[in-house]
């Protein structure tokens, strides 16, 4: 979704501002990694946002794109898409499954909030578990019989929910790794041993506009 543009300035690449462990925020820089896009990463503090990105995007949240021409994308799967559609090398467009994303950024995700935070939400942690896992059984369905979400090569829609799966699993992490989803298991595991996402995971310290990089 283009929000809208800022002032142009003197850049030469786009800049994400982004937090390391936000799953929204995984997913733009799987993306943007694989797409071999060059990019400034500003990692951001979420108690102190910096001026720019909230000029940028008024509603605070990460990730946030902003283009070297000053327009800004503040949602995670345009990000995605957009730098997909500037180069693709792995044709993960060709696995864009847009239901299976929206049950994983609808449903799941407010099943997985209230398990993982249910001082913050209230309600039943065991309950929300139990539907987090209700709904993760279509994965395992689909895994059991090719080795990603969409077919035999990683795509989209992996790099879409796999950092939402990864959040449920790290929740418990003995609980989850009992539970009868092997396929889904291996696929989490393999996914996080990849090289990519060893890359998209790298630490860097939070952004400060009076340091020069």
């Amino acid at each position: 979704m283009w929000v809208r543009s800022i002032r142009p300035r003197a850049m030469t690449e786009p800049i994400l501002y982004s937090f390391r462990r936000c799953p929204y925020a995984m997913r733009a820089r799987l993306a943007l990694l694989i797409s071999d896009t060059n990019f400034e990463l500003r990692e951001v503090a979420l108690s102190a946002k910096p001026a720019a990105m909230l000029a940028a995007s008024p509603k605070g949240t990460v990730p946030v794109l902003v283009e070297a021409d000053g327009r800004v994308i503040d949602e995670s799967l345009d990000i995605m898409r957009w730098a997909l559609r500037r180069a693709d090398p792995e044709a993960w467009l060709a696995g864009d499954d847009a239901a299976l994303i929206a049950t994983n950024d609808g449903p799941f995700k407010h099943h997985l909030d209230r398990y993982k935070y249910p001082d913050r939400h209230g309600g039943d942690a065991a309950m929300h578990r139990a539907e987090g896992l209700a709904l993760i059984d279509p994965l395992e369905a689909r895994l059991r019989h090719q080795p990603f979400l969409c077919g035999a090569a990683r795509s989209l829609t992996d790099a879409a929910l796999m950092p939402f799966v990864r959040q449920f699993a790290a929740t418990n992490p003995a609980w989850f790794a009992a539970q009868p989803i092997p396929a889904v298991q291996a696929w989490l595991a393999s996914y996080c041993a990849s090289p990519l996402f060893g890359q998209a995971m790298l630490r860097q310290e939070p952004w400060r506009p009076d340091v020069e990089r």
